[in-house]
């Protein structure tokens, strides 16, 4: 091997080992960038994965609040069924009382609510012709120092109870109304009851 040749060789090792020490370099700096870039992926996707959590989180809690309401609705708006249903019953139990109950209870009802003890009685038509002098007659005989009342001749449409009449003036003690008025009277306590 001449001078050239051996001088070739050694800058084609010289090369190789330069080349393999640069390969070596590259090889040593990708796995460092791919290792920063797996830490990053696997940071991002931690990331990603706990706001998507937080926001499941927040969605469920939503809708359990969302669900939550609906349901105190039902419950109320059932509640508030229960009670009208309660007072319709109420009504229909006054309507269908026997009938010595139903006279004296309306008999009670003229004497109590008159205020001057001349006022006018109305009553449905049933009741006027079924038992509407015997009210009156009782009524009046409840009446301290006795009452004047009559027996009017209009039947005003009403499914239960009076109406006393005294000129323009005319007290509502129908069926309906007293239930209403009740029914307004206990609004409060009603409404303690149905809100625990």
């Amino acid at each position: 091997m001449n001078g050239i040749e051996k001088i070739i060789e050694r800058i084609i090792n010289n090369a190789e080992l330069e080349i393999s020490q640069i390969t070596q370099q590259a090889q040593e700096k990708a796995a460092e960038i791919t290792a920063e870039y797996d830490e990053a992926i696997q940071k991002g996707c931690d990331e990603i994965l706990s706001r998507g959590k937080a926001a499941a989180e927040e969605r469920v809690e939503r809708l359990a609040g969302a669900a939550l309401l609906d349901t105190k609705k039902l419950e109320l708006s059932a509640k508030q069924d229960m009670l009208n249903r309660a007072f319709e019953e109420a009504l229909v139990r006054l309507r269908n009382l026997p009938e010595e109950e139903y006279i004296s209870l309306l008999t009670k009802i003229a004497a109590k609510s008159a205020r001057s003890g001349k006022e006018e009685v109305l009553l449905s038509k049933e009741d006027q012709v079924r038992f509407g002098n015997k009210i009156v007659q009782d009524a009046n005989s409840m009446i301290s120092g006795g009452g004047s009342l009559f027996l009017g001749k209009d039947s005003p449409p009403i499914l239960g109870g009076l109406i006393l009449r005294d000129g323009d003036i005319e007290i509502n003690c129908t069926f309906e109304s007293l239930i209403r008025k009740t029914r307004n009277e206990m609004a409060t306590e009603l409404a303690n009851t149905l809100f625990e």
